[in-house]
């Protein structure tokens, strides 16, 4: 059994393989990388044939999407770690190294990311990955080096180790057989919160999840879809009301959905405002999906085992941000 393998999903991303694939083939050995392609038209799967060909390649004769072709690919591989990399990642070297290494140091350890900063402005903070992700009484999440629109420069203050509640699924490191053994990703989410899903139930089965920033690496970022885009605002609402009713504990569920949802009306005049009705109206199909598959994502409940400490903020980040302005994650109080 190999010890890692590097999983790069495609559809087609060629321009970005060709940017950055390079990287991943020089500083990854002697572990081995594999291209999983969802069905590409653009010539991706030559590309990687004719240029690279000690990369590995799963092609699929469809689009089976990020979580659909990241669930099929890792029951084919047979590596004990995995790493969940974007193709859009710029990799350093030695990237590899520091992440595996406290997988390997501690078996309560499931899940890891390094420090991801930004590929287009290297000394900031990658939106959805920063130093690790978080989330708040509430399950707004949020990042070391990230919250809301206020994205940090790093400089070195947030280079320790250290449990975070998610990591970005832009550059996920995980123990294979646990992916497997929770379901995997969840395909129902279709994209955004899907890695927040995944390391939520990882807490639940009583396991941890850390950020390495000794690790760095360099992410593009937005090429799913633009948030001037009502889907993407469709997508975040319904997706974070489904990570709290299959993650919650039932005993703060009744109280923290509804609010969840009020807070949400709040939003949607807010939305509508600032973005046009359109994102007012995504806010309320979301709602709606809620509603009509409030029965199948509560038959997707993860049992949460109450011994183990989740490092969530104590309090709402909304207010803590807004109202506090509290606008750095080193100004933030009462995180586990």
């Amino acid at each position: 059994m190999n010890i890692l393998s590097v999983v790069l999903l495609n559809y087609n991303g060629k321009h970005h393989l060709e940017s950055f694939l390079p990287s991943v083939v020089k500083f990854s050995k002697p572990y081995e990388v594999i291209i999983v392609d969802n069905g590409s038209t653009d010539g991706s799967v030559d590309y990687v044939k004719t240029n690279f060909p000690s990369v590995v390649t799963i092609p699929f004769d469809q689009n089976f999407g990020f979580c659909g072709g990241y669930n099929r690919a890792l029951a084919q591989i047979e590596s004990e770690y995995v790493v969940l990399l974007n193709t859009d990642v710029e990799v350093t070297e030695n990237w590899i190294g520091p992440v595996l290494s406290s997988l390997q140091r501690d078996s309560s350890i499931k899940a890891a990311q390094p420090k991801i900063l930004d590929q287009k402005a290297k000394t900031k903070f990658e939106y959805a990955g920063g130093s690790g992700g978080f989330i708040d009484t509430l399950g707004y999440p949020f990042c070391r080096g990230r919250i809301f629109q206020t994205i940090e420069t790093d400089t070195g203050q947030y280079e320790n180790s250290r449990d975070i509640f998610w990591a970005s699924g832009s550059c996920l490191f995980m123990h294979r057989e646990t992916y497997l053994n929770l379901g995997g990703l969840d395909e129902d989410f279709f994209a955004h919160m899907e890695e927040i899903d995944l390391c939520w139930r990882i807490w639940n089965s009583g396991n941890r999840v850390i950020v390495a920033p000794q690790s760095r690496v360099f992410h593009v970022g937005g090429g799913t879809l633009d948030k001037s885009k009502p889907q993407k605002t469709y997508l975040n609402f319904r997706n974070g009301l489904s990570l709290l009713i299959k993650n919650e504990r039932s005993t703060t569920l009744i109280w923290k959905l509804p609010l969840r949802v009020v807070l949400d009306w709040v939003a949607l005049v807010k939305f509508s405002l600032e973005s046009g009705p359109s994102h007012g109206l995504a806010i309320i199909r979301a709602h709606f999906y809620i509603l009509f598959h409030l029965g199948s994502n509560l038959k997707k409940r993860s049992p949460s085992k109450a011994s183990v400490k989740k490092p969530i903020l104590k309090g709402w980040i909304i207010w803590s941000y807004f109202i506090k302005q509290r606008k750095k994650f080193s100004q933030q109080k009462a995180i586990n």
